[in-house]
């Protein structure tokens, strides 16, 4: 079964950190273009940061930029999103996407079934 698994959610007070994973089974992510993605209640889903097949390519959102980053290990198979000094605004559920071809869009071939972070004090 080919799928990408979200770990790493939870609440976290504001300015806090929070540090996510997403695991990939039945595929490889190495040549796949990834990213993180998130959705907030009553909106619609964005992308937060993007990283290209390489990790040469970085893109992020501009209210994430200078706080979170986007990471890969590819021997892991596993993409990560570091997330510090949180804010409440950022509260939503986060999903990982990979796909082949597309950067940093919506059209992603996998996509993972999201895990909630939660920034309240």
């Amino acid at each position: 079964q080919l799928q990408l698994v979200e770990s790493g959610g939870g609440l976290v007070q504001p300015g806090g950190s929070l540090r996510l994973s997403c695991a990939a089974s039945g595929f490889t992510l190495d040549p796949y273009n990834v990213g993180w993605f998130r959705q907030a209640p009553g909106k619609e889903r964005e992308g937060v940061a993007c990283m290209s097949t390489s990790g040469g390519r970085t893109s992020y959102r501009d209210s994430v930029k200078g706080r979170f980053t986007i990471s890969r290990d590819n021997a892991k198979n596993t993409v990560f999103l570091q997330m510090n000094s949180l804010k409440p605004e950022d509260t939503a559920i986060f999903y990982c996407a990979a796909d082949r071809s597309s950067y940093c869009s919506s059209r992603n071939a996998y996509w993972g079934q999201g895990t909630q972070v939660t920034v309240s004090s």
